[in-house]
């Protein structure tokens, strides 16, 4: 992968085709503490975050902006060009761990999605997958892979 910066010297893109995120949103309207989780093969922004972009628009609508636990990421672009746009990242320190907000143009549309660590191992992964995407779930981010793990 290619990692570019363009010419405001501030935005981000890749080179490499956005990956198909490996992501799971709950069905029900009834709003819990997430709406899904997400397990991204890296640690890499540039490299994750555009394919969970784009498979959000389609689900939800257009994202404008993603907030992220600081911790969680290799680097900490501010902009990452995403489909001829740019999508406005934060990297917080005061966010939980294992927390990702995703952010529409429109008033108040949000996503809050579980990020799975990518060493996580698959069984525990797709358990949590699962259970973060469960209607009535109750579980916040944090506590999502401790809470799958058998």
């Amino acid at each position: 992968m290619v990692t570019l910066v363009a010419r405001d010297g501030r935005t981000v893109m890749s080179e490499s085709e956005p990956s198909t995120p490996r992501l799971r949103l709950r069905s029900d309207t009834d709003r819990g503490p997430l709406d899904g989780g997400w397990w991204p093969r890296s640690t890499d922004p540039v490299a994750e975050i555009p394919g969970l972009v784009l498979a959000i628009d389609t689900l939800r609508g257009p994202i404008a902006r993603i907030m992220l636990y600081r911790g969680d990421w290799d680097s900490h672009p501010r902009r990452l060009a995403v489909d001829g746009r740019v999508v406005h990242l934060g990297f917080f320190a005061s966010q939980p761990p294992g927390l990702l907000i995703a952010l529409s143009g429109r008033a108040g549309a949000r996503v809050d999605l579980a990020v799975i660590p990518p060493c996580t191992a698959e069984a525990v992964a797709e358990a949590a997958l699962t259970l973060v995407a469960a209607n009535g779930n109750q579980i916040h981010a944090q506590d999502l892979v401790s809470a799958a793990t058998p």
